[in-house]
């Protein structure tokens, strides 16, 4: 019969630890120094629960981290199943533009544990490089975009976003500066 115990416990755990993710997305997206503590209290586990998921503040941002960018880099397949490939490239575009911006704080503490000599390297933005690539060669295919543009190309053509203040102002900014990339990748395309 203990094998019947084991299954509840393992989902209270996956539970406790997604909460924890949540709030901390929250807290450390208001105030990149947010306590630890506070994110624990909040998200209604226990410091041992906190800290069994999470030994310090790099690993819970580092995490945060992995799990925004998959987030933003998953939208890329639905955009393509359900837009033409022009709309849904320039929808992820905006969807790239709310992470930079609404992760403003997460941005701070990201750069906080990241940036400490010794400290861990920031992870790859592999899944957005490659949900770029994705969303490149289906407009490349449709004749929609200029041909031989790659995820490098794309990465560093928008890069601008992350320049941005994350203030009442950024989004008709990162509006006009991503349409000037899309227009920018549509010259040139075989047809559209």
């Amino acid at each position: 019969m203990p094998q019947q115990k084991d299954p509840p416990r393992r989902s209270d755990a996956q539970r406790n630890r997604e909460r924890i993710l949540e709030v901390a997305i929250a807290e450390l997206s208001h105030c990149a120094t947010a306590p630890l503590s506070a994110i624990a209290k909040k998200a209604g586990v226990g410091q041992g629960t906190f800290y069994r998921n999470f030994p310090n503040r790099e690993s819970l941002v580092l995490e945060i981290y992995r799990h925004e960018i998959h987030q933003v880099a998953d939208s890329a397949t639905h955009l393509i199943e359900t837009r033409s490939p022009d709309e849904a490239l320039r929808a992820w575009m905006d969807r790239l533009a709310e992470f930079a911006m609404t992760k403003a704080g997460l941005a701070d503490a990201i750069r906080q544990v990241t940036g400490a000599p010794g400290g861990p390297a920031k992870p790859p933005h592999t899944p957005v490089t490659a949900a770029a690539e994705l969303l490149l060669r289906a407009n490349e295919e449709a004749g929609t975009i200029r041909p031989g543009v790659t995820a490098d190309d794309f990465m560093l053509a928008i890069a601008g976003l992350w320049q941005l203040e994350p203030d009442q102002t950024w989004r008709p900014r990162a509006t006009r500066l991503l349409d000037l990339v899309m227009d920018g990748l549509r010259a040139g395309a075989h047809h559209g």
